[in-house]
């Protein structure tokens, strides 16, 4: 892993101090070093801070903005570092392609990344395109992942410090838009940028990592949803598999699946079972479906959340050629953020859709989740899809959907 300064050889022809780079600023440690590093290296650097949301109108407080802390620190670094700055009102953008999606997934009975959806559309798009009015040559930001140019092109790998990899959260990078951005910190690990931005004098330099979804400060996803969906989220009932009744609920925006503590029903005696004492045994249950058109949670044991094959759509493919091998091809996949790749081969399914099939089972596959795709030796990612649906490795059982196909 690279410790000390990243190479800012951006690959930009000509001297350095022609050739403007944008940098999005969010006001973290991270944006702000890559931002320094690059005027430092000579680069004509033009710092833009988006304006996304009203944190009051997200979710129902009084007070400004809680994005103006952000903005005063990237302005106040791009003071310190001498560049201009730019704070672009983005808000009804973020709203229609993040804000609004996130509240909707939720209510098909998904689990969104929001945080995907931002760099697709938000960033990579419309920032991008405002970097390109502005004369810029690229676009840098601090993401933790490495742009590599290969034989075909612009490639994306995961970054050297496998803590800070946010591959997973860039996998619908289009191979146009790779040729544009830059990613500085690919090869360093956080010590490292925060060492680079002691001795560069930022006052950033101890700010604290986000941890939550930006206009979800609280991290209550559920209340957000019923505030700006009011009177859209209805109680119902949670079922077993079997179609038994179990209890109720205040609405399918508080369970996720794979889910099982929280429920509220306790598991099921265990046929012919008995415990110590005379108590019934129980099987746990967990969150295996959710139905938003008939209100259902539905329950079930842990092997009817095994998926042997994971479906996708809306596949951005970074691998070269002209898409998916025909013939399939071996990857490793990412269900979830935290989950290590599980080995698999991905088929083409047409219309920007592709099938994983897992070589071992995976659990608690949620639809609104991503399918990363990483070539099987290297660090190489190869794209990913939207998890619409699976099918069911589990014997005796109907094929499962991660919730709405």
């Amino acid at each position: 892993m690279t410790t000390g300064a990243p190479d800012l050889d951006l690959g930009l022809p000509g001297p350095r101090s022609g050739r403007r780079v944008v940098v999005a600023m969010s006001g973290g440690v991270d944006s702000s070093v890559t931002a320094a590093l690059l005027k430092e290296a000579g680069y004509d650097v033009v710092g833009i801070t988006l304006q996304l949301y009203d944190h009051g109108a997200a979710v129902a407080r009084k007070g400004a903005c809680c994005a103006g802390s952000d903005i005063h620190d990237a302005r106040t670094v791009a003071e310190r570092i001498g560049i201009p700055h730019y704070v672009l009102d983005y808000e009804s953008r973020f709203r229609e392609s993040v804000v609004d999606d996130f509240a909707d997934s939720y209510l098909r009975g998904e689990t969104p990344i929001p945080c995907v959806r931002c760099n697709q559309t938000v960033k990579f798009r419309d920032l991008a395109a405002t970097a390109r009015d502005l004369g810029a040559e690229a676009l840098a930001t601090g993401h933790y992942v490495r742009r590599v140019v290969g034989p075909d092109g612009p490639e994306l790998h995961r970054a050297a410090d496998p803590a800070k990899d946010q591959s997973y959260f860039l996998f619908a990078t289009t191979p146009e838009q790779l040729g544009f951005l830059r990613f500085p910190l690919g090869g360093m690990d956080k010590d490292a940028t925060r060492a680079e931005a002691r001795r560069l004098g930022l006052a950033v330099q101890d700010k604290p990592d986000s941890q939550d979804i930006c206009f979800v400060p609280n991290g209550n996803y559920a209340e957000v949803v019923r505030r700006l969906r009011p009177g859209a989220v209805d109680p119902g009932e949670i079922v077993h598999l079997d179609g038994s009744v179990l209890g109720r609920h205040d609405g399918i925006i508080g369970y996720t699946i794979g889910q099982r503590r929280g429920l509220g029903i306790g598991g099921r005696r265990r046929a012919g079972g008995g415990g110590p004492e005379g108590e019934a045994d129980t099987d746990p249950l967990y969150v295996v479906r959710l139905e938003p058109e008939t209100r259902r949670v539905v329950v079930g044991p842990r092997e009817a959340l095994a998926a042997a094959t994971v479906l996708a759509s809306e596949v951005n493919w970074l691998g070269g050629g002209d898409g998916i091998p025909a013939e399939g091809g071996r990857v490793l996949v990412k269900l979830r953020s935290t989950q290590p790749p599980a080995a698999a081969t991905v088929w083409p399914a047409g219309g920007g859709r592709a099938a994983i099939v897992l070589d071992e089972p995976q659990y608690g596959v949620s639809a609104g989740q991503a399918a990363v795709l990483y070539a099987p030796q290297g660090s190489r990612v190869l794209g990913g899809g939207w998890i619409r649906g699976i099918e069911s490795s589990a014997p005796g059982l109907a094929p499962a959907r991660a919730g709405r196909a």
